[in-house]
């Protein structure tokens, strides 16, 4: 039997997208409760990307009947340079429900107590930065008070 491919990756950036706005839907049909929550910007600095968050991103965050939340994410990044790039991700954010409530409330808790993960891609037209219309990656995230923080790398 062939053994499994080793998984790797490389760190492209963190992402940290601050939520101006939540509005809140609750009893939707897909789940328990839609909260929509408008960005006001953000930063996005590593090795291999920089440059900052425009306002004007949302995440339709969904809290699924089995409690876990999913992020569903469009937000446009304009890197140091002036080209722009188109992010979206998916993900998946549970934990103890203690845990779920303190995120809620805004204080800052360690992301060593819950699960956040999700799956950016990316779109450009830039020829610079290309490369990232052609790779799968993921973020390790935490949720602060009025941020959520991504490290991002890419899939090898």
């Amino acid at each position: 039997m062939t053994q499994p491919t080793q998984l790797s990756s490389r760190f492209l950036c963190t992402m940290r997208i601050r939520v101006s706005d939540s509005y809140i839907m609750n009893d939707v049909p897909t789940g328990k409760r839609r909260r929509v929550d408008i960005f006001d910007g953000g930063e996005v600095d590593g090795p291999l990307l920089k440059g900052r968050i425009l306002p004007g991103g949302s995440d339709t965050l969904l809290t699924r009947n089995d409690t876990s939340l999913t992020p569903d994410v469009r937000l446009v990044i304009k890197t140091d340079d002036g080209s722009l790039i188109l992010v979206t991700y998916k993900g998946v954010r549970h934990g103890p429900p203690e845990v779920m409530d303190r995120i809620a409330k805004g204080e800052d808790v360690d992301p060593t107590e819950y699960y956040l993960r999700n799956a950016p891609f990316f779109e450009t037209n830039s020829t610079k930065y290309d490369w990232l219309n052609k790779v799968v990656s993921i973020g390790i995230g935490r949720r602060e008070a009025d941020s959520a923080v991504y490290d991002v790398h890419e899939i090898l």
